[in-house]
């Protein structure tokens, strides 16, 4: 495998451009679309790829299980350890990593009776040092950033992507600056990019508003630009799918179900899946498909207005504040990845969404209320007829339930939702609550409270 030699390829018109070459903002000059990773010695789009350069498969299964039994850094890393398929740095001792990675599939039981899908599973991205997929992207590009010099780093946020950036920079020693849209972030999340030192900006706006801001402060100033428009952040993004073939011992499931924002995860997840298949590593690729906030569905409207081919940005509004993004910057990678794998896009709304992170919670694992529209989601396809019950199904559970616990409190008290909103789920709801109940100091209280409760 080649350690030193990539390319970056514009997704809109093919473009070929090295490292060096690239714009502040990651943009094509020439069409304005997104860049992506090619290894011109193996990838699925190289012009000078040829099966004679293609690593063993067979091979390269059995290194990264063996790396999982090593004490160094970049193998305890659950992104580095698969280095082989994202050689991004020209020097491996650059890279920064808090042993990100090696998130658990979990089997979703109560999940699986209650939609009748026989096999499903929850890959638990919520995991990560952070408690959020980001980790595995911001591991990849903050080591470019390190590896080229730069001292500040900088990123707009809803959330996950601020604690990331914040932390990895921490890791390095870096600067960073995060720009979040005021009053539109849940609290636990900009405590962490506080905590790990970020130079914090709430701005007036939403937050397209912040990414426009940040687009002009990176090309006045040296500062590295973090979010997901970076091609780099999505290498590291797509080693989950890795995981995921691994752990079912690269049986590729057949349904992957992504919670849909910005849409970077999807389109990573999607050419890790393809990636895999062109080197012999898998035989088939699973449907790829995005679920979407009612309020915040912007790749869903454009999926049923035109296929796909134009996208009209929305003002976004959910609870789910992860997907709170009205003009996602990858929706025409997350449509390619669709399209190529025979996936759907959906939506849902809000009182599917908490009612179906109410039920995750219920396994003893739980979420944020991005990562709920996954199951959510897949009842709709069920109902559809998009999935089968004797299909295996993983859903992508993207950030930690701790992240947004007034969410969560909320949800169990009752007044998370109003009345219009939950509609015919009131009933499953309520069921689903438990909120605490206020007793004296008193153990008569407390059984005939515990014999309630077991009836």
């Amino acid at each position: 495998m080649m350690q030193d030699t990539h390319q970056l390829r514009c997704t809109g018109c093919a473009r070929v451009v090295a490292q060096a070459d690239l714009k502040e903002n990651f943009r094509c000059p020439d069409c304005g679309d997104l860049y992506e990773v090619e290894y011109p010695a193996w990838s699925v789009q190289a012009a000078t790829a040829a099966k004679r350069n293609f690593p063993n498969p067979s091979a390269l299964r059995w290194l990264w299980k063996e790396r999982r039994t090593s004490s160094g850094l970049r193998d305890l890393s659950g992104v580095w350890r698969f280095r082989d398929l994202l050689p991004i740095l020209r020097d491996e001792a650059n890279i920064v990593s808090l042993r990100e990675g090696n998130t658990p599939l979990y089997a979703l039981y109560r999940a699986a009776r209650a939609t009748g899908i026989a096999s499903l599973y929850g890959k638990h991205q919520g995991m990560n040092p952070t408690g959020s997929f980001k980790d595995t992207g911001m591991t990849a590009a903050l080591s470019v950033a390190y590896e080229r010099g730069f001292s500040w780093v900088a990123c707009a946020s809803t959330g996950n992507t601020s604690a990331a950036m914040a932390a990895y920079a921490a890791r390095a020693g870096m600067r960073s600056l995060v720009l979040i849209p005021q009053g539109k972030i849940a609290w636990g999340k900009l405590s962490q990019a506080i905590d790990y030192g970020a130079l914090t900006c709430q701005l007036r706006t939403d937050f397209d508003g912040c990414v426009r801001v940040l687009g002009d402060v990176v090309r006045r100033a040296p500062v590295y630009l973090l979010n997901s428009v970076n091609p780099y952040r999505l290498e590291g993004q797509k080693t989950p799918a890795l995981e995921i073939a691994e752990e079912l011992d690269w049986r590729v499931p057949d349904h992957l179900i992504v919670p849909g924002g910005n849409l970077a995860n999807s389109s990573a997840l999607g050419k890790a899946f393809l990636e895999m298949k062109h080197l012999g590593l898998t035989d088939r690729v699973p449907k790829i498909s995005v679920v979407q906030a009612e309020g915040a569905s912007p790749l869903y409207r454009s999926m049923q207005a035109s296929d796909g081919r134009e996208l009209t940005p929305v003002e976004a509004h959910t609870r789910a504040s992860a997907i709170r993004i009205g003009n996602p910057a990858s929706w025409k990678k997350a449509v390619r990845v669709v399209h190529a794998t025979g996936g759907s896009v959906e939506q849902v709304s809000e009182a599917e969404i908490a009612l179906a992170k109410a039920e995750i919670g219920a396994e003893g694992i739980g979420c944020e209320p991005a990562s709920a529209v996954t199951l959510a989601g897949l009842r709709k396809f069920i109902a559809a007829g998009k999935i089968d019950a004797s299909e295996t199904v993983v859903l992508l559970l993207t950030g930690h339930t701790l992240k947004d616990s007034e969410y969560t409190i909320r949800y169990h008290r009752g007044d998370l939702l109003r009345d219009e909103e939950l509609t015919a789920l009131r009933a499953e709801i309520d069921a689903t609550r438990r909120n605490p109940v206020e007793l004296d100091a008193d153990p008569d209280q407390v059984l005939r409270t515990l014999e309630q409760g077991a009836r």
